[in-house]
């Protein structure tokens, strides 16, 4: 079965090449046969693709540690799910699954766009499979999965204990994924540079695949977020690390794209901006694959040191000078239809959100690489930690808040002084009041104030859009839950982009709360002993210690009194697996509440039954994950087929106070 593997990647890396070739001569010389055989390529890569894969879960599967990679990353005590789960755990899997399901998504557009599109199409495909082939080249050449051990071995290694969590079941493949998805619009917007069809339709034939590349994305970067807090054992969620702020850059620059194409859809302005945005978003891509792959950079999330850098490095260089090239050559033919008329403006608001997150992303990618930038020129890595992120990012976010709020309440190209009155006073009247009422619970600092008051103000001016939409068709006749469903289906765009803001307001809200009011006490307890923080009581019982299938455990059970009340008992561990002794991993103990979470972790013990315990508060963080499925909830709206709009007479909108879309 090995052997079969490796013989589909080798053809696979064949059939790309000839997908390229033919797919270029078939649409410089406009031949049909070509431009088909092309297509066909591409449809043989995605079948040889999915062949390779089946073959090395097969090989997880049936324990077939003759292989290699098989036998590094599994062993027979793994339960199914984390078997097949190794299909991706390490370097040669997870380029196997990226180039997968790249080959899958690229078989999912020529399908989907075979008869449409058709000056495009053959350069979406050429660019596609030259994507793929630069994977398949590593995978055939520098880290092939399918090596085969001079040997068979009675039993694999097994995974790392950090990875043999649920978290290995959504995470890496949702992050892969997310980094893979943007290669189809950096694909369609090469394939409008090259041809010079540089109008609007290369973004309507890519909406909702860079709102599929952002959803999922963004969603990978908050599973990871989940998965650090209950794995890794230090009470937070995001570090800085730079595999971390790696996968955040792109999502951040794809944010900055699918607001500012709008401009370009409705305005015919932005045009060099939107197809800047695309390349550095994939470029981003590349580059936090990059990140993982070579070890240049020390972080908890990456791989050993690899030979993959330089690789990684030369295909990023080579589709930079490319990419960037193409669009110098057509900068001429890239002007505006319009100019901006007023700051005061939607246009306005959406290109200062833009810049702002580009200000996030660069001090993020400068702190990031700053380590690299120091060796080469001092000899020595110096690195900055969450301080330098919190003081530069942190304000820049905030910024990012407001404008959340701002630019929906702002029309299109110019806006009176009764149009802001009448849109931001009720917002804003909502957010002083908010802000009070924290003042008199006892919320005192300056920033978290600050930062809540702009989360009330984004909250208050959403619900306000949804209530005046709403109340729209409830004065045509419609009772109140048909028109609000109505008004989400009349322009799921724009809508499920307002529910998009709300599940990211609960996530700054969340994080506000567990940056600014965290509680910690590292402590020591005996059996019988009781500590306090905040509105936890905690008593310690036991220490214990047994040995399971494939791994030694040792855990303390606490009794948890919140509040006065007896809440429960949490048993934080520590786990020593086989093959793993010297590396224990932590088994957070966690209670969650609508207010906070009790994070406890079993630092060590002593002979006398000791525990020595970290024990964290973190308050409000349940909404993080609460905004997260907020977000996703959001991004399908959004990417939903648009119904038939049920359109209102504007004269009604108009006397109702609506504000309306026209155009």
């Amino acid at each position: 079965m090995a052997d079969l593997g490796t013989v589909a990647l080798l053809v696979a890396a064949a059939a790309a090449l000839y997908g390229i070739l033919t797919s270029v001569l078939g649409a410089a010389r406009q031949n049909p046969v070509l431009i088909r055989s092309g297509r066909h390529a591409a449809l043989s890569v995605t079948a040889l693709m999915v062949v390779a894969a089946a073959v090395l879960i097969y090989s997880f599967v049936t324990h077939d540690y003759s292989v290699q990679y098989v036998a590094e990353h599994s062993s027979r005590e793994m339960s199914l799910p984390l078997t097949i789960a190794s299909f991706y755990s390490g370097q040669e899997g997870s380029l196997l699954y990226w180039a997968t399901m790249l080959s899958i998504y690229t078989g999912v557009v020529v399908w989907q766009n075979w008869r449409k599109n058709l000056a495009l199409m053959p350069y979406v495909t050429a660019i596609l499979l030259s994507i793929e082939t630069f994977f398949l080249l590593m995978l055939n050449f520098v880290s092939n999965p399918f090596v085969r051990l001079p040997f068979t071995a009675p039993d694999g290694l097994g995974l790392n204990p950090l990875l043999e969590d649920p978290g290995m079941l959504m995470h890496p493949p949702v992050l892969l994924g997310g980094y893979m998805s943007w290669s189809v619009p950096f694909a369609f917007a090469m394939a409008a540079l090259i041809t010079g069809q540089l109008g609007t339709e290369w973004i309507r034939s890519t909406r909702k695949y860079a709102l599929f590349a952002w959803a999922v994305l963004g969603m990978g970067n908050l599973l990871g977020m989940w998965w650090a807090y209950h794995v890794l054992g230090w009470g937070g969620y995001w570090g800085w690390d730079p595999v971390e702020n790696a996968a955040l850059m792109p999502w951040l620059v794809g944010t900055a794209y699918v607001h500012s194409v709008m401009i370009q859809e409705r305005r015919g302005m932005l045009k060099v901006w939107n197809l800047a945005l695309i390349i550095i978003t994939f470029n981003l891509s590349i580059f936090g694959t990059f990140i993982v792959r070579s070890g240049v950079l020390s972080s908890v999330h990456s791989f050993a040191e690899s030979s993959l850098g330089p690789y990684f490095f030369s295909f990023l260089a080579l589709s930079l000078v490319f990419s960037l090239g193409w669009l110098f050559y057509r900068m001429p033919e890239l002007r505006g239809e319009h100019e901006f008329e007023s700051a005061l403006s939607r246009e306005a608001s959406f290109l200062l959100n833009n810049l702002i997150l580009l200000g996030i992303v660069f001090a993020t990618f400068w702190g990031s690489i700053f380590p690299l930038v120091t060796e080469a020129l001092k000899g020595v890595k110096l690195t900055v930690g969450p301080p330098f992120f919190d003081r530069v990012d942190g304000p820049l976010f905030l910024v990012l808040i407001a404008l959340m709020g701002i630019g929906p309440l702002m029309p299109w190209r110019r806006a009176s002084t009764s149009t802001l009155q009448r849109n931001f006073g009720i917002p804003v009247a909502v957010a002083i009041f908010a802000t009070a009422g924290l003042l008199i619970v006892g919320v005192r600092l300056a920033p978290a104030l600050l930062a809540l008051f702009l989360c009330t103000f984004v909250l208050a001016t959403t619900v306000q859009e949804f209530v005046w939409g709403t109340r729209v068709r409830i004065r045509a006749g419609q009772n109140p839950v048909v028109a609000f469903v109505n008004l989400v289906r009349s322009n799921r765009r724009r809508y499920g982009g307002y529910v998009v803001h709300i599940g990211i307001i609960l996530i700054a809200i969340a994080v506000t709360g567990s940056q600014f009011y965290q509680l910690e006490n590292n402590t020591a307890l005996k059996p019988g002993q009781t500590m306090t923080i905040g509105r936890y009581d905690l008593t310690m019982g036991q220490l214990h210690e047994a040995a399971f299938p494939g791994y030694r455990q040792v855990w303390v059970d606490l009794s948890v009194r919140r509040d006065g009340q007896l809440a429960g008992t949490i048993l934080p561990a520590k786990q020593f697996h086989t093959n793993f002794e010297s590396e224990p991993n932590s088994k957070v103990a966690l209670m969650t509440t609508p207010l906070d979470d009790l994070y406890v972790v079993l630092a060590g013990w002593q002979a006398d039954g000791t525990a020595n315990l970290f024990v964290f508060v973190n308050p409000l963080v349940v909404w993080l994950w609460v905004g997260g499925l907020v977000l996703l909830v959001g991004a399908l709206i959004t990417m939903w087929p648009e119904a038939e709009v049920v359109r209102v007479p504007v004269s009604r909108q108009v006397r109702e106070g609506a504000r309306v879309e026209v155009g």
